[in-house]
């Protein structure tokens, strides 16, 4: 983790910055489970306190091999026009670090309910008797929405920025480019 290349949404009135994000970060998240390589962490610079977008940077760390590696393949094609790519560059001296990691909500009250059908054997009504719609709870962190291959539904991806440490944890990324342990240099 001692480079990074940041890609930045570029301003359009005609765009909303998460929406493109969005796009971005599932083009990434395509390409990295092609690779399975678990080398390529991603951070959001640009994420507040507070609101439900990540900002408009996505910062790609890893080594200088592997992020010149992605960025020679065809992931950007179309979002070009949207996105700006810097280049590959060191990390800062004097970086800090922090673990950024997915975070999932085990709340959604359709999810219970399927899950008590099969578990227990209760039909649909039975199940949304049993489980109100006010078991729902949101999470208070920033997400991108993604289309899931598998089912077509659109879903959130919540992103957590863990607190700041003074030195790196090894590690592995899944195939968003988040980990539960490792860290990406922070600056």
């Amino acid at each position: 983790m001692d480079h990074y290349v940041d890609l930045r949404v570029r301003p359009d009135p005609e765009l909303i910055a998460s929406h493109v994000m969005d796009v971005l970060f599932g083009r990434l998240h395509l390409t990295l489970a092609a690779r399975r390589t678990g080398d390529i962490g991603a951070s959001f610079p640009g994420v507040a306190s507070g609101r439900t977008g990540l900002g408009d940077v996505l910062r790609l760390h890893g080594s200088a091999g592997a992020l010149e590696a992605l960025m020679e393949t065809r992931w950007l094609a179309g979002l070009l026009d949207h996105v700006q790519a810097g280049d590959v560059a060191a990390v800062p001296p004097g970086a800090s670090y922090r673990v950024v990691r997915r975070v999932q909500a085990k709340s959604s009250a359709e999810r219970i309910r399927r899950r008590q059908m099969r578990r227990h054997g209760y039909d649909a009504a039975q199940a949304r008797e049993r489980v109100p719609d006010s078991v729902e709870r949101t999470l208070a962190l920033p997400y991108v929405r993604l289309r899931s291959a598998s089912t077509g539904q659109i879903f959130r991806l919540f992103v957590d920025h863990g607190p700041l440490q003074a030195a790196p944890q090894p590690g592995s990324f899944s195939a968003y480019g988040l980990s539960p342990h490792a860290t990406v240099p922070w600056f």
